[in-house]
């Protein structure tokens, strides 16, 4: 109803508002109002009135009152109904639904799925058929259902990852229309045009002929795209786009491969843009962590940028042979590279020290890539360092110059002949020679050859018969201006030019940084590094890894999906959607939209149509709210007639009492009311204090604040009270003589030691918690050993200790077979515990603070067990359950009853005797605890290399 959501159930009855003027014409007049007059019997013959009156007139307000009640009781007979649901033209034959399926229409699919399932419920009201043509699939048949059959065949839809060319369905719909005959048809579009929106109209008109169309079109927001996100030098940015003006904002997420966030930037759309930019202002290290680009709020595959190791900014080292040139830097060689690299790439300039020096440095570093301009002979060393490094999928760049023209090594990809090729020399030109072409299999295929560049020196290459394979660039006269291989995993590549203007003019070129731009995207992967390996190998094809679907979100991948070749860069078809691509652990990113892509409107105007638009709303009856409100306008006429004629001045004269009698009212129920009690604010029982356990030790409770406050504010060590009574106050007294003396010999001042329940107490405070093992006690409940599990793979230490050493019987495997052996081993059977192994003389632990060959206690024949530290040679170190945080072990196993050897009574006194009882065997048990303790709290800080020499040196004393 002229562009509102509204119709009627019976719009005939809407003749009755012609009625409204005789109303008017009714209602203007009402009889006169009474008189009340005092008057004499006497006077009552003089006034009486006479037997004709003249009536008076209605106010206009009053009638424009019941003129409106009237309407609205019109109107609501005429059933109005608001957001009605949408159809299309009434037929009597099959309707045709044309759905627009494509990722553009994954933000508004739940609003395109309504309108089809009301149609569909039209069509099977009225006995019709339904045929549901999704435009993303020509190849299907189009059939006619039942209304029940097309419900379920529409749940069965999903919006598509990619761009759907519509023009390829038309074949199959003329064929449909032809064998059907008359018939209505409907098309939800999704309004925007990716390519080829005018021919699909075009085709649509012809196809169609006289049949009766609809499209539904508007009612929902435009959807929003991303694109050509590109890593420059100082941010991250990324184009937002839409098909549609007005002034709109919004945010962009960026988030790294495991989901966590990592920033987020705001774009805002103009009157008239159709498309802005994000720009994410991050170090570039968080900058190349990101692995996805979201538009907030926005369900589709199109709003999604993901990004691979294309888009990283690769630390490149860029040195040169050349002698450096203070006057005059901007002739330098490295000057072009650093200008030329710049932009995708952050370079590292070796300008300091001899050109081998900065290449062994680079190779420290481990840098992805190094570009070496005129750097000529290399020692045997490094020539073999770059081998290895090359292997590994490093990428080496080398430039043309007097120094290579004179070197003889292989780190080139093809043999060079001495000397080189000048302008005027033996192997003349007889003018400057232009770039002829790029290799088609090459890794500049697909650039724009530059006419205006000229060559008038280079380095020759000795003709063989793979030098074609590995030409990247030719001139005009067949010789190469850039060749390639692949070597292993990496690259290497030869610029037959300098890379400043005296052999050629192409580092002043665009297509100069294009060129690197393109080799730089090759290194750290290196799937297909040109036309060097076309003779050598296929161009690797990488298989599906996961995929979005229409709205944005990883899944498995279809069954129409195919693996495609490494340097795909196009944008997604249905062969190739979305996602992710070749292995976990480097995969390719293939994207929606292509960097050069964007969305228009699709203007419809040319079809001679019926227009409908999309709702998310309900349909909504409006006969009761205007039936209320009409109500409401006659009790409002007969109040005030009823004022106007003064038939309430008897009511009023009747109640001029009420206040009166209100006021008495409520006095009477203030007093009958009960009572309500009241409390005193500080009256209320505190609670009782928590109580200590029985060797009154500092009670650990994670709900109460103080204590957290208490144990974060000073570092403790921990241990578990067992319940037994003796066993935990030797331990008790054992760790604060621990403490104490860490007091005495280091710079570690710890606070008193913390008892904890495992099954209640938090355990993150405590870097060290030491358990005694009680022989028979019931192992802890599952819940309890999870809690402990937790603390281990987060970085704390449990030292468990059965103080059993003594007690094991003779024989290979006596240790093991004591009664507190076993009663850990039962608590030890439901921890993920990693694998371990006695402590190795060159373990860390051995020189934290001592130097330590063991670790006594009150008994020196238990062996002190850790985690198994990966070797170098260990194949399996990543398959372990659990793994140190900075090489501490998350678990220490010893028998030898250390707490006994550090229980001190409170006159200073050993509390228990020592076996054997050796004159310094409570000194050492005293160090093994500070070794333990400095383990915990420094980690491999001592296994640094740098520490040797003192260690060797106090060996040497």
């Amino acid at each position: 109803m002229a562009g509102l959501p509204l119709s009627f159930a019976e719009p005939f009855l809407l003749a009755g508002l012609l009625s409204l003027p005789v109303l008017w014409w009714l209602l203007r007049v009402m009889p006169p109002r009474p008189r009340r007059i005092e008057f004499p019997p006497t006077k009552l013959l003089f006034d009486i009135a006479p037997k004709e009156e003249t009536p008076s007139r209605t106010p206009w307000w009053l009638t424009l009152l019941r003129l409106t009640a009237a309407a609205l009781v019109i109107l609501a007979a005429a059933g109005p109904i608001w957001n009605p649901q949408v159809g299309a033209a009434g037929s009597s034959g099959p309707l045709v639904i044309l759905l627009d399926d494509g990722w553009s229409a994954a933000s508004s699919w739940e609003a395109r799925i309504k309108a089809a399932d009301e149609l569909i419920a039209k069509a099977d009201n009225d006995r019709r058929g339904v045929a549901l043509v999704a435009l993303s699939e020509p190849a299907r048949d189009i059939t006619l259902m039942t209304g029940g059959t097309a419900r379920v065949a529409l749940r069965q839809i999903s919006p598509k990852p990619y761009s759907v060319e519509r023009v390829e369905t038309l074949p199959a719909i003329d064929r449909f229309l032809k064998a059907t005959g008359d018939c209505e048809i409907a098309w939800l579009t999704d309004g925007v045009d990716t390519g080829r929106g005018t021919e699909f109209l075009e085709g649509l008109t012809k196809t169609i002929g006289e049949r009766t169309l609809t499209v539904f079109e508007g009612g929902t927001p435009a959807p929003l795209a991303l694109a050509a996100a590109e890593n420059a030098a100082a941010k991250m940015t990324v184009k937002v786009l839409r098909p549609t003006s007005g002034v709109a904002a919004g945010i962009v997420r960026a988030v790294d491969a495991k989901g966590s966030p990592i920033g987020e930037a705001r774009y805002a759309f103009g009157a008239q843009d159709r498309e802005t930019e994000a720009a994410f202002d991050l170090p570039v290290e968080l900058r190349n962590d990101i692995a996805r680009l979201e538009i907030a709020g926005e369900r589709s595959a199109g709003a999604v940028q993901l990004l691979d190791k294309r888009w990283r900014r690769r630390a490149i080292g860029v040195v040169s042979g050349a002698t450096s040139d203070t006057a005059q830097p901007l002739l330098a060689s490295t000057f072009y590279l650093t200008r030329a690299l710049s932009p995708f790439a952050d370079v590292r300039l070796g300008d300091r020290g001899a050109p081998q020096q900065v290449i062994a440095q680079f190779l420290d570093q481990k840098l992805p890539m190094i570009v070496a301009a005129d750097v000529g002979t290399l020692s045997p060393e490094i020539r073999e360092r770059l081998n290895a490094w090359i292997a590994q999928g490093g990428v080496l760049v080398r430039f043309a110059g007097p120094r290579l023209a004179q070197a003889d090594d292989d780190l080139v990809p093809v043999r060079l002949r001495r000397g080189g090729r000048i302008l005027g020399g033996s192997l003349t030109w007889e003018k400057p020679q232009h770039m002829a072409s790029f290799s088609a299999d090459g890794p500049f295929a697909g650039l724009t050859v530059p006419k205006d560049i000229t060559v008038s020196r280079q380095v020759l290459a000795e003709p063989d018969a793979g030098l074609s394979t590995k030409s990247w660039a030719s001139l005009e006269d067949g010789t190469p201006l850039v060749t390639g291989e692949q070597r292993g995993k990496g690259v290497v590549t030869l610029f037959h030019v300098g890379a400043d203007m005296r052999w050629s003019d192409l580092p002043m070129s665009g297509s100069f940084v294009e060129m690197l731009r393109r080799i730089v995207d090759m290194s750290g992967y290196t799937s297909t590094p040109g036309a060097g390996v076309a003779g050598e190998a296929k161009v690797e094809m990488v298989a599906p890894l996961r995929t979005l679907d229409g709205f944005g979100a990883f899944g498995p991948p279809p069954s129409t999906a195919k693996p495609m070749s490494a340097d795909y860069r196009d944008r997604a078809t249905i062969e190739h959607p979305p996602g992710l691509y070749g292995p976990a652990e480097g995969p390719i990113a293939v994207n929606t939209l292509a960097a050069a892509d964007r969305v228009a409107s699709l203007d419809t105007a040319s079809l001679r149509a019926r227009r409908a638009t999309y709702t998310n709303a309900e349909p909504r009856d409006l006969r009761g709210i205007l039936l209320s409100s009409a109500l409401a306008l006659f009790l409002i006429d007969a109040i005030v007639v009823a004022m106007l004629g003064a038939g309430l001045a008897a009511v009023v004269r009747r109640w001029r009492s009420a206040p009166a009698a209100l006021a008495i009212a409520l006095a009477l129920s203030l007093l009958a009311a009960p009572p309500s009690p009241l409390r005193a604010q500080g009256n209320a029982p505190a609670n009782p204090p928590a109580q200590g356990n029985a060797q009154g030790n500092t009670q650990a409770n994670p709900a109460n604040d103080e204590f957290a406050q208490r144990s974060v504010s000073q570092t403790r060590l921990a241990y578990v009270v067992t319940g037994n009574a003796d066993v935990d106050s030797i331990v008790k007294a054992g760790m604060a003589g621990l403490t104490l003396f860490l007091a005495q010999r280091t710079a570690l001042e710890a606070g008193d030691p913390v008892g904890v329940d495992p099954s209640r107490d938090e355990l993150a405070f405590f870097p060290l918690i030491y358990w005694p093992v009680v022989p028979g006690a019931p192992k802890p409940s599952q819940d309890t050993l999870n809690r402990i599990d937790a603390y281990m793979k987060q970085g704390g230490t449990v030292l468990f200790d059965t103080r059993d050493a003594v007690e094991a019987p003779p024989g290979e495997n006596g240790a093991s077979q004591t009664p507190g052996m076993l009663t850990l081993r039962n608590i030890l059977s439901s921890l993920d515990v990693p694998e371990l192994e006695p402590v190795p003389r060159e373990h860390v632990m051995t020189k934290t603070f001592y130097l330590m060959r063991d670790f006594p206690g009150r008994f020196t024949t238990g062996q002190t067990w850790v985690e198994t530290l990966p070797r170098e040679d260990d194949d399996e170190a990543e398959a372990r359950p659990a793994h140190g945080g900075d090489g501490v072990s998350p678990i220490i196993i010893t028998s030898n009853d250390l707490a006994g050897a550090w229980a001190l009574r409170p006159d200073g006194q050993p509390m228990l005797p020592m076996t054997p009882g050796e004159p310094r065997q409570r000194e050492f048990a005293f160090r093994a605890g500070v070794n333990i303790v400095m383990y915990t709290l420094t980690g491999n800080y001592k296994a640094d290399q740098v520490h040797v020499p003192a260690l060797i040196e106090r060996l040497g004393q």
